[in-house]
């Protein structure tokens, strides 16, 4: 027994030291073929107060002189910078990135962050002031937007309230009218299980009948039942990922842009803070169509032709229909619902050939 719990110590020793060598809370500097900092470029970790709460952000670039670009990440307010370091997208060879991480989710989770404070127009007002100190450092008059999934449900809402600080809106995996989007992707998870033949995973989505009960569709985005099925069939955070604990769980301890007190802060903000806010209903009863029909700045949507987490075709129809100068709708044929990980080339082909230059060659035809 003594020799049981002298080896249980010794791992939970072992592992906690190496949590905090591999848990510095940095950023790695970008720095030139003979390991010098790169002149003008730009890696760093910063909070601000922003909606009267302290929030971070980390900032990257090679070279200031690029365009800016605010990505509003996903969630709603759960980070993806551990994505980012994981699967390396390449943004800031073309642009100075601000990572932001939204208010009570990720470095941006505090005791300051009140439960009534996490509303989409709150999320909004806090982007445009994100926007406002990014103009205000580097010297812009305006910024590149690009938002990704429960982002888009209120990054879109602030640029059509303030279209004169933008170059334009680009939206992956947009949201529209995500209750119909869930009944879409149920609707596809229950035929595929039952072709397969997987009679435990009908059973268990049987025990969320959202398709004749509206009022399960949140708890059923809540459970761990909808992300192991759409994992499970492709359709999820990436067409190839199928684990969530080594794919989305672990990269998150071992990002060494987080403290170990981060790390935890990211956990019991997704498990915790966030399911009792009430952003997650404000995402299913929106409907963003109505309420931004049009936009005075360019327009770009990339949806992963696998992805049932957003539905696509709802994506495509919204684009189709929304009133703006320029719109392009962008398929990544090999991605479901995160194509800036899963298709990054493509993705910065598109950035420089059409988005920086108000162009939708590269657009679906």
């Amino acid at each position: 027994m003594l020799l049981l719990l002298y080896v249980i110590l010794l791992c939970l020793i072992t592992f906690l030291t190496t949590l905090f060598i591999i848990s510095p809370g940095r950023l790695k500097p970008f720095v030139d073929q003979n390991g010098r900092l790169l002149a003008g470029s730009i890696s760093e970790k910063v909070f601000i107060k922003i909606g009267g709460v302290e929030q971070g952000m980390f900032i990257r670039g090679k070279d200031l002189k690029n365009p800016t670009l605010l990505f509003v990440h996903g969630g709603p307010s759960f980070p993806e910078y551990f994505l980012v370091d994981k699967y390396p997208v390449g943004l800031e060879d073309h642009f100075t990135v601000c990572y932001w991480e939204q208010r009570g989710g990720g470095i941006s989770y505090t005791p300051e962050v009140t439960l009534e404070s996490m509303t989409l127009e709150q999320l909004a007002s806090d982007a445009i002031e994100v926007t406002n100190y990014l103009c205000y450092r580097f010297n812009k008059e305006k910024i590149y937007i690009m938002a990704h999934s429960g982002g888009t449900a209120f990054a879109i809402q602030a640029v059509a309230s303030y279209p004169q600080l933008f170059h334009a809106y680009i939206g992956i995996a947009q949201i529209t009218r995500q209750a119909e989007s869930e009944k879409l992707g149920y609707k596809y998870m229950m035929n595929q299980y039952l072709a397969n033949g997987n009679l435990k995973m009908v059973a268990n989505l049987k025990k969320y009948p959202i398709l004749e009960n509206d009022s399960l569709i949140l708890p059923f985005l809540n459970s761990v039942l909808r992300d192991k099925a759409q994992h499970d069939l492709g359709i999820g955070t990436m067409h190839n990922m199928r684990s969530i604990i080594k794919d989305v769980f672990l990269p998150v301890w071992t990002c060494r842009a987080y403290t170990v007190k981060e790390k935890f802060s990211i956990w019991i903000s997704k498990f915790s803070f966030i399911p009792k806010s009430g952003l997650r209903y404000q995402i299913i009863n929106i409907d963003i169509p109505i309420n931004v029909p049009r936009l005075e700045i360019p327009v770009y949507f990339f949806s992963g032709r696998y992805d049932l987490t957003v539905n696509k075709d709802l994506s495509k129809e919204y684009l189709e229909k929304i009133e703006a100068p320029v719109k392009g709708f962008y398929t990544f044929n090999e991605s479901a619902h995160s194509p800036m990980y899963e298709e990054p080339q493509r993705l910065k082909e598109i950035l420089n050939k059409d988005v920086l230059n108000k162009s939708t060659a590269l657009a679906d035809k």
